[in-house]
């Protein structure tokens, strides 16, 4: 039986804990086949990206072509796209996708370098948010795309409200950048998937206390962009996923001098005893 096709469209990490590698490790420990499309190079490692450099948008365009041209894709995702004329050659390019779009819509990294130019806001808002089944920002991209600040659960739900309006089909906005809290007083993440359709639905897990957090949005996208690729629904896919990423963070490595990544192969330690 072959895997199911995954694409990736985002940027290179050099230093392997996010970007197209951890959407490739991630989409194979899920059974899907990774595709990717490089929208960016960057120099980076645990403590910094200290330069980058972006191929031409017909560049990008070709990638995808070709890509779309061979492969049956059955699900994909997009990270960094960097700037504007980038992102129209993504969106138009998966202008007649007919399989499901996660988007992580990578702003910021978590070293605090910019991944998308300060102009190519709006452009991805919209052009890429309407293609979207899934949006997945944390707290700060869900701010800046929403346009309002947010501080409490009400406002997270408020948020996804907007985002909605924007043209996403759902929205999951991430918990990993709020204070963890739980009424016993147990330090727990809390992630609310919203959709279209009214429902909403809570992702409650236990806080994993680390500094190897590098590549978790990248990893938690790919992940739910994998298991939608293997005929999940989004709300089940999503809960796999995050399932994943939750043992990827336990048994995160500590590599380098900065934050580390998460442990990608966890699934397959655990199989073989490791």
């Amino acid at each position: 039986m072959r895997p199911p096709c995954v694409l990736t469209i985002a940027g290179s990490d050099s230093g392997g804990g996010a970007g197209i590698q951890a959407d490739l490790k991630t989409i194979m420990m899920q059974g899907g086949y990774g595709l990717s499309v490089i929208t960016a190079l960057t120099a980076q490692n645990t403590r910094g990206v200290t330069a980058i450099e972006a191929p031409t948008p017909g560049f990008v365009a070709e990638q995808l072509r070709v890509v779309m041209d061979d492969f049956p894709i059955r699900a994909a995702k997009t990270g960094m796209l960097f700037s504007a004329p980038i992102i129209e050659a993504v969106a138009d390019g998966l202008s007649g996708k007919d399989f499901p779009l996660v988007v992580d819509p990578v702003c910021v990294a978590q070293s605090g370098a910019r991944l998308l130019l300060p102009e190519a806001v709006a452009a991805l808002a919209a052009r890429i948010l309407p293609l979207a089944d899934l949006l997945t920002p944390n707290r700060h991209e869900a701010a800046l795309l929403a346009g309002m600040d947010i501080d409490s659960p009400a406002d997270v739900r408020e948020a996804a409200e907007r985002l909605l309006t924007k043209g996403a089909k759902a929205v999951l906005i991430k918990g990993g950048h709020f204070s963890p809290a739980g009424k016993d007083g147990a330090a727990r993440v809390t992630d609310l998937l919203a959709a279209c359709q009214g429902t909403v639905r809570e992702y409650v897990r236990p806080h994993v206390t680390t500094h190897n957090t590098h590549g978790t949005g990248c990893t938690l996208s790919a992940a739910i962009a994998a298991q939608l690729a293997l005929g999940k629904r989004l709300d089940a896919a999503v809960e796999a996923a995050r399932d994943y990423l939750q043992l990827a963070l336990e048994t995160a490595w500590d590599l380098g001098g900065g934050d580390g990544p998460v442990n990608h192969l966890a699934p397959y330690q655990r199989l073989l005893g490791i």
